[in-house]
This record gives C-alpha cells, structure tokens and sequence, in this order.
C-alpha cells in the first residue's frame, strides 16, 4: 500500500478482503521498486497522489523494470482522485482502478480480483456519452 496520507491508509487496509493479509506500508513512490525488488507482493496498490513521484509514474516505473527484466510482475491497483484520470489508469496499464472516495466494498472486490489474477475497472465509472447529429 503505497500513499502519503495515513488516512487513505488506514482506509485501504480496512477494506482487505482477508484480516490475514500481510501489508507492507510505504509513503514514496521512489520506494516501490526497491521494495518489489526486496520482496515481491503479490499486489501493489497505489494512490494516484503521491508526493514527489505520483502513483502514475510508479506504476509506469514498475512496467518499464518488468520489461527490462529487472523486476517480477506485480499486477498494480491505482486510487484515483477522480473519474478524469482513469484515462491515465489505463495509459499506465494497471491491471485494476478504483476512484475515491474509497468504497470498502468496490474496493475490497477490486483487491479480490486482481490477487485472483482479473483486471478490475471501477463499475462507478461511467464514460461519457457522444452523440452525433
């Protein structure tokens, strides 16, 4: 779980499907890699708002070093601040999105699906409708 505000947090952490779940609490996007390389999880959910490297460019970070081969496949959950970014979601290929405000139950179905190996698109989500005359 990787955010710089205790409260989204503590907020991810009580939305796990399973209390057994083992969480590794990091504050920087600069961390990530070091700590997937140190002990790859079995998933890593992001905060699109992170100080100084923000979730989008950690999750890019993690791809590029997959496809490098310096660094497992880790399917990548992002939160995002709102339903403009989920664009970004998908230009960052994270398997899974979900848009705060945080909904245990969106949430703890999207931690669910992706540990299970599926790709989670948030259903709130609604993209707009064009209609042509």
């Amino acid at each position: 779980m990787v955010s710089d505000s205790p409260k989204v947090r503590e907020e991810v952490i009580a939305s796990l499907p399973d209390a057994s779940i083992a969480v590794r609490e990091l504050t920087r996007g600069a961390d990530v890699a070091p700590a997937v390389r140190a002990k790859r999880p079995d998933l890593v959910i992001l905060d699109q708002q992170i100080g100084r490297m923000g979730g989008m460019a950690t999750a890019l970070e993690l791809h590029l070093e997959e496809g490098a081969g310096r660094l497992p496949h880790v399917p990548v959950l992002m939160l995002l601040d709102r339903r403009a970014d989920v664009f970004l979601a998908r230009r960052s290929d994270t398997e899974g999105w979900v848009v705060k405000p945080i909904d245990p139950l969106r949430l703890r179905r999207a931690i669910s699906t992706l540990l299970a190996g599926g790709t989670y698109e948030d259903t709130a989500y609604r993209p707009p409708t064009v209609t042509l005359h």
